[in-house]
């Protein structure tokens, strides 16, 4: 009874239920990287290097049961050839980095946020009195020491 009180407590604290947000969130963020590589990122610049569908290079390593053309990556895998798929891996690497420029961005944000100015010091509590050059009270009218008169504070 006692392990399974502990582990709720550990499992409803505010940083683990913060960092399942954040999971969460950052899973459905890389989803919507995913597309904006594969379908608004890359298509134009496929169009501009001659009509390249870049989720459909890839070199055959070894054929399948036919040795054949493949059109696409799907074809290839489906006649049981072993493929090496370098078009994919050049929008995972373009995903990556729209997603870690975005996180910079965020970061650098939150680290403006966080940095405050620094507050002003406070006012002096003492003066030195004009005579005997000691430190006596801002407030004093009097000095302390040398009983001179220092008028008003």
């Amino acid at each position: 009874m006692g392990m399974m009180k502990e582990f709720r407590e550990f499992a409803v604290k505010g940083n683990v239920v913060d960092m399942a947000v954040g999971i969460i969130i950052g899973a459905a963020f890389g989803t919507i990287v995913k597309s904006l590589v594969a379908d608004v990122i890359m298509p134009p610049i496929g169009l501009l290097l001659g009509n390249v569908d870049f989720s459909n290079l890839f070199i055959v390593l070894k054929h399948g049961a036919e040795a054949a053309q493949y059109a696409t990556v799907a074809k290839a895998q489906e006649a049981g050839a072993v493929t090496l798929n370098y078009g994919a891996f050049i929008n995972t690497i373009i995903s990556f980095l729209i997603v870690a420029f975005a996180i910079f961005i965020l970061v650098k944000n939150i680290n403006r946020l966080k940095r405050e100015k620094p507050a002003a010091p406070p006012p002096p509590s003492t003066k030195e009195c004009p005579y005997c050059l000691s430190t006596i009270s801002i407030k004093a009218v009097k000095c302390p020491y040398c009983t001179s008169e220092l008028g008003k504070a």
